[in-house]
């Protein structure tokens, strides 16, 4: 493993280092406000300290990851009022994209489209969260290039990085998942049928469940009291 890694071209190495890294964010393998450590991370991902560093530049841009002065690299930490506000800006987004896709796109995008959709419904049924987030991004991605208006496509990249972390976990309840599958299956007969209003419809309602749910687990844990630790009697 460590032998492949070296043998990579640099900017193959940033690619590798950068996605796998981007992985452990979003799948909470690396929990929100947590320091990142360099030295634990580069024997993980068997790399030195400089394409880890450079990996960690790009996700900070990206919005995953927070950079500050005396502390280091943290992983990004929303409060309720960053999530809603960014949800509110992302309704918007994939509710423009979504017309401007349904009145734009071509039958290879379509197909493209629907053989992604396949393919997530197979990860859903393996029950693959992991497989079954990363189609549902591409099949996101592929709406937002098919509106092709690259202004609008960068906007949504940027702001959907502060959310992703937060749009995995939200999965992690069967039900809600098996109702954001439903919405996948409505987003894709809109698209077909060429019809702008449904599906910026179907779309704006799926980011209001999936902030819904999303603000739902982040009271419940900030509900949840934080457990002290036990003292012993003294005899």
């Amino acid at each position: 493993m460590t032998a492949e890694l070296l043998s990579l071209p640099r900017t193959a190495l940033h690619g590798h280092v950068t996605h796998r890294l981007r992985q452990m964010l979003v799948e909470n393998q690396i929990a929100p406000g947590a320091k990142l450590n360099e030295r634990a991370l580069c024997e993980s991902l068997h790399v030195s300290r400089t394409p880890l560093r450079e990996a960690i530049k790009t996700l900070a841009a990206e919005g995953l990851v927070e950079l500050l002065p005396n502390r280091g690299a943290v992983a990004v930490s929303l409060t309720l009022d960053d999530v809603r506000h960014t949800f509110e800006v992302m309704a918007g987004l994939e509710g423009i994209s979504g017309m401007l896709a349904a009145e734009r796109i071509t039958e290879g995008e379509l197909k493209e489209i629907q053989a992604l959709h396949f393919e997530m419904m197979a990860a859903y049924t393996r029950r693959d969260l992991s497989s079954y987030y990363r189609l549902n991004a591409s099949i996101h991605r592929a709406i937002h290039a098919a509106a092709k208006n690259p202004v609008l496509s960068a906007t949504y990249e940027h702001v959907n990085a502060r959310l992703q972390a937060l749009r995995f976990k939200s999965n992690q309840d069967d039900d809600k998942w098996q109702s954001a599958v439903q919405e996948h299956a409505h987003m894709i007969d809109a698209l077909q049928a060429r019809q702008p209003q449904v599906l910026r419809d179907v779309l704006v309602r799926h980011l209001e469940h999936k902030r819904d749910v999303v603000l739902a687990q982040l009271q419940a844990s900030a509900d949840t009291p934080t457990a002290k630790p036990k003292t012993s009697r003294k005899a």
